[in-house]
């Protein structure tokens, strides 16, 4: 299958170069030229299917034209090595937790996915240079794709993430590996470490020293199988005899994994409606309400992976639905949220159902719960656990948060980090200081 460019401006590549670059040449996102619709026949025997199964079917719509079935087969059975089971916290309202991967969090799926077919296409390629992988990070994607590249023979990431915005857990998940992973911390914003990431793939001179590549959402190979888990869980809620009339609500920060949803949809997923849930940075909220895009630097907040002020994914959105705004927000709406609207719904939830949200997960909740029809089945994506933020929800609902082990272990190694700046011409040199 052929990836073309948001932008409509580069030519269309294969999906080795699309995983490979990560970024097109005329700084739009790689898209697959064609979305294929799965038969009803699928949607009809899903329920009696596993997730690997499942996994497998969904893959093959995207990379089956580009990998040969037993390797596809063996790395999304390495990607779905944990759970992402759909919770229900109150009559018809569920929670699909996807925060059973090695770091807790949804982004291991895309994370460990992208590993596995990277690393797959460097092996069966000519060019044997040392793979750059260049993140940045609000919090979650940066320890993910640390742990989903650790050890990766050929492959060297480098993890940019902002001073002080990011929790201390979230923290230390990425920048106490150390081996072939590097975390950076700049001082900054997060889309201050996403510009840097995006200047470098646009430098030429630094493209000729280095192979360089992205493991953000911008990369199809890290948001694609994000679908995995929606079909994974319209198969659980079939087997419960609650599939019917389903909306879903996504919170939202950079945006791939709630376009990972509208693909599921476009492929044939029988979502009614989708609620896109927003914190304080309200961008993709106002332009449903306006049908004017607005970026702006983003705010810190309690759900700080969130935290952005310019989401990549909205051009693969606008892209999607040919920037037809009324098309979009027919199928998406939209809520946001402040702090204290967040930490009121978390300590609400759990004095109410005894279930523990994070304040990413507060925000999809209170959204599902304020739009949601009488008839409908809800889906919330509870998107990492709320150990990650210990101090914050434990302090919200009054009861302590036990850590588990696997989190514990990541605290008690030594910090490594490179300072920078937010400027480019910093990073660049940093950059080619490993040539």
């Amino acid at each position: 299958m052929k990836y073309y460019s948001t932008n409509h401006i580069a030519s269309d590549v294969s999906l080795r170069e699309a995983v490979v670059k990560g970024l097109a040449s005329d700084r739009g996102l790689f898209m697959p030229r064609e979305i294929r619709k799965l038969p009803e026949s699928f949607f009809e025997e899903i329920d009696s299917k596993s997730f690997h199964e499942i996994a497998v079917e969904v893959a093959g719509a995207f990379f089956g034209d580009d990998i040969d079935k037993n390797s596809l087969d063996a790395i999304v059975k390495d990607t779905l090595s944990f759970p992402t089971p759909v919770v229900e916290v109150e009559d018809g309202i569920y929670s699909l937790e996807l925060f059973h991967g090695p770091t807790l969090a949804f982004k291991d799926v895309g994370a460990r996915f992208m590993a596995r077919l990277l690393q797959y296409f460097i092996s069966s390629g000519d060019d044997r240079r040392m793979v750059h992988v260049l993140v940045a990070t609000s919090g979650d994607t940066g320890s993910a794709v640390a742990n989903g590249f650790l050890g990766v023979d050929g492959i060297r990431v480098h993890v940019l993430y902002p001073k002080g915005k990011v929790s201390e857990i979230q923290e230390c998940q990425f920048t106490t590996l150390g081996r072939n992973i590097s975390a950076i911390e700049v001082d900054g914003t997060f889309d201050d470490c996403q510009r840097l990431v995006k200047s470098a793939f646009m430098d030429e001179e630094l493209n000729q020293k280095l192979l360089l590549t992205s493991a953000n959402s911008i990369n199809v190979a890290r948001f694609l199988p994000q679908a995995f888990y929606y079909f994974n869980a319209y198969a659980q809620l079939k087997r419960r005899g609650r599939a019917g009339n389903v909306t879903v609500c996504v919170p939202s920060g950079n945006f791939g994994n709630l376009t990972a949803g509208l693909i599921a949809h476009r492929m044939g997923l029988p979502v009614r409606h989708f609620i896109a849930a927003n914190n304080a940075n309200d961008i993709f909220y106002k332009y449903l309400h306006t049908g004017v895009y607005a970026p702006r630097p983003s705010v810190s907040t309690i759900a700080n992976a969130m935290d952005v002020g310019d989401p990549s994914n909205f051009a693969r959105i606008l892209d999607l639905y040919c920037e037809d705004h009324g098309e979009i927000s027919g199928l998406i709406s939209g809520a946001a949220y402040d702090d204290e609207t967040i930490a009121e719904t978390m300590k609400e939830c759990f004095d109410r159902t005894g279930y523990i949200l994070d304040p990413h997960g507060a925000c999809a909740y209170r959204a599902l719960k304020e739009q949601l029809k009488e008839g409908e089945t809800g889906v919330f994506l509870e998107t990492a656990h709320p150990a990650k933020f210990k101090d914050t929800v434990s302090g919200v609902i009054g009861s302590d948060v036990a850590v588990p082990d696997r989190l514990a272990a990541f605290m008690k190694g030594e910090k490594q980090t490179v300072p920078m700046t937010p400027d480019f011409p910093s990073f660049k040199a940093y950059l080619e200081g490993l040539s």
